[in-house]
């Protein structure tokens, strides 16, 4: 399984986790496969449904639809896309670093599936922005965000190869960095949006 990580075992990862967690303990999958051929199709499916359904619904923070121009939406999702691959790429490297702490495997590979795994539920549950109302994706984003951290707490543990004390800790620690750094890019957009970059808005 390991050494075959690929979007069409998506199933097995998000339903038989524990099975993929073993596998991936016993062998290290390249970098390079885990990203090209797991984490980069996860990645793309948040944007590509934000972005058909803003096109077509527009965002519902009120009552009425907000909508954005076409060219503001593309660039938007493409903002997201990126933002996503960079919280994934910093999140297994940041892994990596912490593992000499925790005393857990430093493959690099390991920590790159691993996170592409942690990230499952939520690329898959945001299908929701095909819909997309705020209080209906807060709605079904929330129980997907505590199934990450459920494959988080279990999966580390058994993928870096550690005991269950430190496998708690340095879950915990992985994901005090990944709300510093969604912190830090609301504050960023915020900032952005203040200046005057931000999208015009019509409705």
């Amino acid at each position: 399984m390991a050494a075959r990580l690929s979007i069409l075992d998506l199933g097995k990862v998000l339903f038989r986790p524990n099975a993929v967690f073993e596998a991936l303990a016993v062998e290290a999958p390249p970098v390079t496969q885990v990203l090209f051929r797991f984490a980069l199709w996860l990645g793309l499916l948040p944007p590509v449904f934000a972005c058909i359904g803003t096109l077509n619904f527009g965002w519902r923070l009120g009552v009425e639809p907000v909508f954005l121009p076409r060219e503001t939406v593309i660039a938007i999702s493409g903002a997201y896309f990126v933002a996503l691959l960079f919280g994934f790429l910093s999140s297994a490297v940041i892994a990596r670093w912490m593992a000499v702490t925790y005393d857990a495997s430093q493959s690099l590979g390991r920590c790159f599936a691993l996170m592409a795994i942690v990230g499952a539920p939520l690329a898959v549950g945001s299908v929701i922005h095909l819909y997309p109302h705020v209080f209906i994706n807060v709605l079904v984003l929330v129980p997907a965000l505590i199934w990450s951290m459920y494959l988080l707490y279990r999966g580390l543990p058994i993928v870096l190869r550690t005991g269950p004390n430190r496998g708690m800790l340095m879950a915990s620690a992985l994901i005090a960095y990944l709300l510093v750094a969604a912190v830090s890019l609301l504050g960023v957009t915020v900032a952005l949006w203040g200046s005057g970059l931000g999208p015009r808005i019509g409705t």
